[in-house]
């Protein structure tokens, strides 16, 4: 009876001290920053190891959602992961159905004026074939006539029809572009003999590769800074802010070195562009 006594006593103490605890977290955006504060609502397309993708359990991991969760703690808020394919975020941030893309959105001119966006990372483009292909690659240029497999809506995307253009103003044949909503679909036709080849960011390409399942042929194709993107500006700033922060102590370099990602070389962190004009 001593021993639950105390047992009970001491559980007591410590659900006051994490009450206690929670009341001095003050969160470092109003609430009028967030569609449902304290919750940072942010979207994510799970499908890009070793980015963000979804273990063996079920539940999302990966760089972007342990910073986010590191950010998350340091700003004082609810850090709560919304799944979905990547190309109805934009315009669901826009109409304000969550607070933030977390999902290494590419940076743009076009983008800076529709969104707030904190590059946080750098990422480049990778070509790719299943390991079994007898194609040989060595520049973008070599994909002329290929059929070629690349996600929806993407940076990469986009950069692979402008240098397809381009290969065609100089005579060349014009890559037959497939596209897919996720990279595992990619694969599965890039396994199946349905591409030839397939472009996709450093990481995943490299992840892939790890797996035995692609062998990348060129890297480092159109580099760019990567962002989390805000419909908010003083959630932004807070968020910039917070990395930066963690930068300084060691943290945002310790994660980074956990997932080889390409880190940026910045001390600090900032909203990169002039945001939404109204």
């Amino acid at each position: 009876m001593r021993f639950l006594r105390t047992f009970s006593a001491l559980a007591l103490l410590i659900g006051l001290s994490q009450a206690a605890s929670a009341q001095t977290c003050t969160p470092k955006v109003p609430g009028s920053s967030l569609i449902e504060a304290p919750k940072w609502q942010m979207s994510i397309n799970p499908t890009l190891p070793p980015q963000q993708f979804v273990d063996d359990k079920g539940e999302v991991q990966g760089l972007n959602v342990e910073l986010a969760r590191e950010i998350a703690k340091r700003i004082c808020v609810e850090p709560v992961f919304l799944r979905m394919d990547f190309p109805p975020m934009i315009p669901a941030l826009r109409s304000g159905r969550f607070d933030t893309i977390n999902t290494g959105l590419f940076w743009t001119e076009e983008r800076s004026k529709m969104l707030y966006l904190v590059p946080y990372a750098q990422q480049a483009i990778s070509i790719y074939t299943d390991p079994t292909s007898s194609l040989k690659l060595e520049k973008f240029e070599d994909l002329a006539g290929r059929v070629v497999g690349v996600e929806s809506a993407t940076y990469t995307e986009r950069k692979a029809r402008e240098f397809n253009t381009e290969m065609v103003a100089k005579g060349l044949k014009p890559i037959e572009l497939r596209t897919f909503t996720t990279v595992t679909a990619t694969s599965a036709a890039l396994r199946a003999g349905q591409l030839e080849a397939a472009l996709n960011i450093n990481e995943t390409a490299n992840s892939l590769e790890q797996k035995g399942i692609a062998k990348i042929w060129v890297r480092d194709i159109a580099g760019t800074d990567i962002t989390f993107a805000f419909r908010d500006k003083l959630l932004a700033q807070a968020f910039a802010d917070a990395l930066t922060a963690a930068r300084a102590d060691g943290t945002y370099d310790k994660l980074f070195d956990k997932f080889g990602m390409t880190k940026l070389k910045a001390a600090t962190f900032a909203i990169r562009g002039d945001g939404p004009s109204n």
